[in-house]
């Protein structure tokens, strides 16, 4: 779906939204394009929890990052997740194992239903204790949240 048709209706200028996003990649050294469309992640968020359990979330999650914001790539399609999961390191046919098999639908099932619990709308959103982030911020963010809770 373009990126208009999502926010259609909505108090949301698209062009604004882009700029924004892309300075603050541009701020955090994170590759970012010119993206037009949205795209359904469930299945890479599946693949994702598979690629941690074999100790490559973050080559998995930062390949797939790349693949969505920076080349625009439709992470919904078994294809591209495939050469995600090729570019983290893992075997192609195991990962062709776990889509085909949805071994991790239910773990992404209790993760959305903790996050609908907690009112998390947004990725990446960082809590601790009552305190949250939402959206990729800065260290110095991050650290200031957890200093401030005190624990």
């Amino acid at each position: 779906m373009r990126l208009e048709q999502l926010f259609a209706g909505l108090p949301v200028d698209v062009d604004q939204m882009r700029r924004h996003l892309k300075q603050k990649a541009d701020e955090l050294g994170l590759p970012f394009g010119d993206r037009e469309k949205t795209y359904n992640s469930r299945l890479a968020q599946e693949l994702g929890l598979w690629a941690e359990s074999q100790n490559k979330g973050d080559a998995f999650h930062m390949a797939a990052f790349r693949s969505y914001f920076s080349d625009g790539k439709n992470i919904a399609k078994i294809p591209v997740l495939m050469d995600i999961a090729a570019a983290a390191g893992l075997s192609r046919d195991e990962a062709a194992t776990v889509l085909s098999g949805r071994t991790f639908k239910a773990a992404v099932d209790a993760d959305w239903s903790l996050s609908r619990e907690r009112g998390i709308t947004s990725v990446p959103t960082l809590m601790f204790g009552d305190e949250r982030l939402v959206g990729a911020q800065p260290y110095q963010a991050i650290e200031k949240m957890i200093i401030a809770s005190g624990d």
